[in-house]
């Protein structure tokens, strides 16, 4: 096996700006994701039955189907509906956005089911509205006990975005590619890029046990 990682270091603050760049869009993915994502499991324990139907059909679909052909069909149908191009970057925000908004709801929902029912009879009984009840009583609660849920969902996302290469967004995943096909190298690339990938993940999963240590104390 012949390995040399000297030819990749002219090459090395290229592959490094995809970190900003993937980042960029799973933030913007994952915000999009939470705010939908609570709509929907708000939906889902709510009492309007066509909202439930709704919910339940938007996750059934987003969770049975690949995220790959959700990012194609956006990127490429999209044009062809209704003639505007849109890019990679805001491809990339919608498919990843709708998708995790679909696992988002469930694990809210799950979350807001596992709060003490005695806490929303009580706010019912002092009369307190359905909307403040959940903003202030039932959602804080609910949050520490799905955080870490939450942070392992944004991992996921974060290790999934390689995919949004296929539609030529230049993320790691695609910087790698084009050096790897300039080189005609890719196992270094690669590499180098698979071990970037690792320590973002790892740096998530310290934050992520820092949020919940700061949590445990604050109750």
């Amino acid at each position: 096996m012949n390995l040399d990682f000297s030819q990749i270091v002219p090459y090395i603050p290229f592959m490094l700006e995809g970190i900003w760049v993937t980042l960029k869009f799973v933030f913007f993915a994952i915000i999009l994701g939470a705010i939908l994502g609570t709509i929907l499991a708000l939906f889902k324990i709510g009492s309007i039955k066509p909202l439930r139907w709704f919910a339940d059909a938007y996750t059934s679909i987003f969770r049975g189907t690949p995220l790959i052909l959700q990012l194609m069909i956006i990127y490429y149908s999209i044009p062809q509906l209704t003639g505007y191009d849109i890019s990679p970057f805001l491809s990339a925000i919608l498919a990843f956005g709708l998708n995790s908004s679909a696992y988002i709801s469930e694990i809210i929902r799950a979350g807001i089911q596992a709060v003490d029912k005695g806490q929303m009879e009580a706010a019912q009984a002092l009369g307190i509205p359905y909307r403040a009840m959940m903003k202030d009583i039932i959602l804080p609660q609910a949050l520490k006990n799905i955080l870490p849920a939450l942070m392992n969902e944004f991992i996921t996302l974060t290790k999934e975005s390689a995919i949004v290469s296929t539609i030529g967004y230049l993320d790691l995943m695609r910087r790698a590619q084009v050096v790897g096909s300039d080189l005609f190298r890719n196992f270094e690339p690669l590499l180098f890029v698979g071990l970037i990938y690792w320590c973002l993940v790892m740096g998530l999963t310290v934050l992520g046990r820092l949020f919940e240590r700061r949590l445990k104390l604050s109750d």
